[in-house]
């Protein structure tokens, strides 16, 4: 090959080279997407659990979001009081007013009130049990005690107590809502820590059918109607439905006349039973 053709080639290939160079240089300037420098800093305020309780992707969408002004501080439930002031002083905005959310499970129906129609002996989980047999307890609605909602949670905030029930820790609970998703027959919701009015139970069945299965079902007694503000609690299906719109009217004396304990006041944890390891339940 003759000299003139090599350094034909290789200003051809230089050319080529320079044009596409030129190129990405133009798209990169036409293209490149500005982030605002605080981004990182607020970021890096933020717990980094990246638990979603505040309907985002995780902290750095929502450092994102309270930049853009479409989120308030406060509405991030893992952060303390005063880490939510630190970032709205950064960023010259008000924390807004924090909602404290919790986990509450939506029955009481444990070992001890519920019993077993069927044994279970597969895989420790509540969701391989409800597939099987429908968790092999006699109450087909109650928690079936295998843990998979402590399991799942990444902050340590969920253990079961000594009758096979989950005890939500307060303290640690960010409302995720990780336990929502994992408990099969949707025993938990996210709520307000203030609202204190709470159905610890899903049986559908009335009368002695209901407590026949467990001790503490609600048996559609409707004394907690007759007591209640008018609209507070109306029977669906044979279960006491608290309207949370108007949980503002609730009193404790709503849940003075339940002759199961179905209905409770609650504050703080649902089950304050001494706490007991996870070990054996995930071993």
């Amino acid at each position: 090959m003759s000299p003139e053709t090599i350094l034909g080639s290789m200003a051809i290939l230089g050319g080529v080279g320079l044009t596409f160079g030129v190129l990405i240089a133009l798209a990169h300037r036409k293209l490149a997407v500005w982030e605002d420098p605080r981004l990182d800093v607020v970021a890096d305020m933020l717990p980094g659990t990246n638990c979603g309780a505040c309907g985002l992707g995780g902290c750095r969408a929502f450092a994102e979001a309270t930049i853009k002004g479409d989120i308030e501080p406060a509405k991030c439930t893992t952060m303390g009081q005063e880490e939510r002031h630190d970032v709205a002083q950064f960023l010259g905005i008000e924390a807004g007013e924090a909602v404290a959310l919790v986990a509450r499970l939506l029955c009481a129906g444990g070992s001890d009130v519920a019993p077993r129609k069927a044994d279970y002996f597969g895989v420790e989980s509540c969701g391989a049990a409800v597939a099987v047999g429908g968790g092999g307890k006699a109450c087909a609605w109650g928690c079936v005690g295998l843990a998979d909602c402590a399991v799942v949670c990444d902050f340590d905030a969920i253990y079961m107590n000594d009758v096979d029930l989950p005890v939500v820790d307060l303290d640690n609970c960010t409302a995720c809502g990780d336990c929502v998703d994992a408990c099969p027959l949707d025993l938990f919701v996210i709520m307000p820590v203030e609202h204190h009015l709470l159905v610890q139970c899903r049986n559908l069945l009335e009368g002695d059918a209901a407590t026949d299965v467990c001790s503490v079902a609600c048996n559609a007694c409707e004394r907690c109607v007759m007591d209640a503000a008018p609209g507070l609690i109306e029977m669906q299906s044979g279960l006491a439905v608290v309207d949370y719109d108007k949980i503002d009217l609730a009193e404790p004396a709503v849940i003075d006349r339940c002759p199961t304990r179905s209905i409770v006041w609650v504050e703080g944890a649902q089950f304050p039973l001494e706490r007991e390891t996870l070990e054996s339940m995930v071993a």
